[in-house]
């Protein structure tokens, strides 16, 4: 037999020239592709992955929209495809979502039921391959070169096998992109939804994104985006026009990537271990709200969740980011190095404080605000003693005795609330005797 072109998705039979009709089932759900036989790298991406677990448990709502979200002052987290028909869209603020789909039915988010369906799925995803870079709960890439024997034919075959299984077993749909790389896989993911299955290959990738627009391009966003437009170059086959030096001076380190990914080009490999880049927590208010000790209030609680994320992670952070989002919704975040790594929700809360001073100062309302992390490190490397700050032990000591008692008897158990920054405590001169 020659080399496959075409798979039927739900008998999973192959044939090696493009059909309609699946010859074997008679299904229409077929991929045909030239390349279909030879490109292993993929990115799945689960539809709507909230809304359909939510509809997955609740069946009354199969056929009604439902969006994932906070209460009215909140964002969407999700969209059913129902939801979407009315312009409903994820991250989208919730009285646009509701004044757009009035009917829709908002149910908050749970995420402790989605992260369990995500990591069932993403077992599903290891019993093919080894090498599965997740992205989110519900997306990941897969590298499945030289499976071919392992599984009984080609990566696209164990792919739609992968998808029917998952349908199956959680009732939710994926779409599957496949390609030659990570960019590509990507962008092959999103041509097909919802329970869709696209391919870009060698020989059409290069004619197929020179028409598309500049935003598709994986880490292009709203602002870049806007940018790119504003300099005329709306379309990828736009960016083809400028040799690299011209977008690296234009738009930096930027540049290069627009170069490479306008043509195709992306040698990124698929990283099962890629660590975590940063942790944060964030909150958006019922009411605006625009004192600095309100905000700070809110802050404390998020600082302590950081902290608890850190620690799970194993990671400690050498830098902290305050997130403010005005009623606007302009967003502006702000930076603070620490002296030292750190795993205490003490110390990323004093670190935030002043961040926060320098904004909240009653000129403007806020509706949301978070505390992130980055520049992390290893775990081991958190909150060395210091000689001049002795009390950071004490702290630390005090924390691990609430994370015990919260982890043997729930978060609310006991609770701890912001109070002063500490002043490190000036070491004592020896007595003379």
């Amino acid at each position: 037999m020659s080399a496959p072109q075409s798979l039927c998705r739900d008998c999973l039979r192959l044939f090696p020239a493009p059909q309609p009709r699946c010859p074997a089932c008679g299904s229409r759900r077929t991929v045909n592709h030239p390349e279909l036989g030879s490109l292993s790298l993929a990115h799945i991406d689960c539809d709507a992955f909230y809304a359909s677990v939510e509809k997955r448990d609740r069946p009354e709502l199969k056929n009604q929209p439902v969006v994932v979200g906070g209460g009215r002052r909140g964002v969407v987290s999700a969209a059913c495809y129902v939801a979407r028909l009315y312009g409903v869209r994820s991250a989208m603020p919730m009285f646009k979502a509701l004044a757009a789909c009035p009917q829709a039915v908002v149910i908050r988010p749970d995420m402790a039921k989605y992260a369990a369906v995500g990591r069932e799925i993403r077992q599903m995803m290891l019993a093919r391959t080894p090498l599965v870079e997740p992205l989110s709960i519900d997306e990941a890439f897969l590298d499945l070169s030289g499976t071919e024997a392992l599984h009984g034919g080609p990566p696209a075959q164990t792919l739609a096998a992968l998808a029917l299984e998952v349908e199956r077993v959680h009732r939710v749909t994926v779409s599957i992109g496949l390609s030659y790389n990570k960019s590509l896989a990507k962008i092959a993911s999103d041509l097909d939804k919802p329970r869709g299955f696209a391919v870009l290959g060698r020989g059409d990738a290069p004619a197929f994104l020179a028409k598309q627009s500049v935003r598709i391009i994986w880490g292009v966003g709203k602002a870049l985006g806007a940018r790119l437009e504003a300099d005329g170059r709306r379309t990828i086959g736009d960016i083809l026009a400028l040799d690299e030096r011209t977008l690296t001076l234009r738009y930096c380190q930027m540049g290069r990537r627009l170069f490479r990914f306008a043509r195709g080009e992306d040698e990124r490999r698929v990283e099962p271990n890629s660590p975590t880049k940063s942790i944060s927590a964030e909150t958006t208010f019922n009411e605006d709200h625009r004192s600095f000790e309100a905000l700070k209030a809110e802050l404390w609680p998020l600082a302590e969740t950081v902290s608890r994320r850190l620690k799970k992670a194993e990671l400690a952070a050498a830098n902290v980011v305050l997130k403010l989002k005005d009623s606007d919704f302009r967003t502006v975040t702000r930076h603070h190095r620490l002296g030292d790594p750190t795993q205490l929700a003490r110390l990323l809360f004093e670190g935030a404080l002043p961040l926060l001073q320098g904004e909240a100062d009653g000129r403007r309302a806020f509706r949301l605000i978070g505390i992130g992390t980055d520049d992390l490190v290893a775990g081991d490397l958190a909150d060395p003693p210091s000689l001049l700050d002795p009390g950071r032990l004490k702290v630390a000591r005090v924390e691990r005795a609430i994370d015990a008692v919260r982890e043997k008897l729930g978060q609310d158990a006991i609770g701890r609330g912001p109070s002063p920054p500490r002043r490190p405590e000036r070491p004592k001169p020896d007595r003379e005797d």
